[in-house]
């Protein structure tokens, strides 16, 4: 699913609404994802899951192109753990 369909589900489930409402509460959810992740390092929806920072070490890596070894950066980046109910939806997908 991208974007523009998760758009359409939302619409679809909150049924009179219109796509252009759908659309703003989408890009409120996620506006309200990245706030918290900035504010607080941690958004936990519970059933859903946790998106936090996590720090990734300084490490060695390989130019594909040239095969020359280079060194790669620390750096943060944001994970995603899934929460309970989505673990089971998931289990149930075929």
């Amino acid at each position: 699913m991208n974007k523009a369909e998760l758009i359409a589900e939302v619409q679809k489930l909150l049924g009179s609404e219109t796509k252009a409402a759908a659309e703003r509460a989408v890009e409120a959810t996620i506006d309200g994802i990245q706030a918290g992740i900035k504010k607080d390092k941690l958004v936990q929806i519970i059933g859903f899951g946790t998106f936090a920072i996590t720090k990734r070490a300084a490490r060695t890596g390989i130019n594909p192109k040239t095969k020359e070894k280079i060194k790669i950066k620390a750096s943060n980046s944001v994970k995603f753990k899934a929460g309970a109910g989505l673990k089971e939806i998931a289990a149930k997908a075929k």
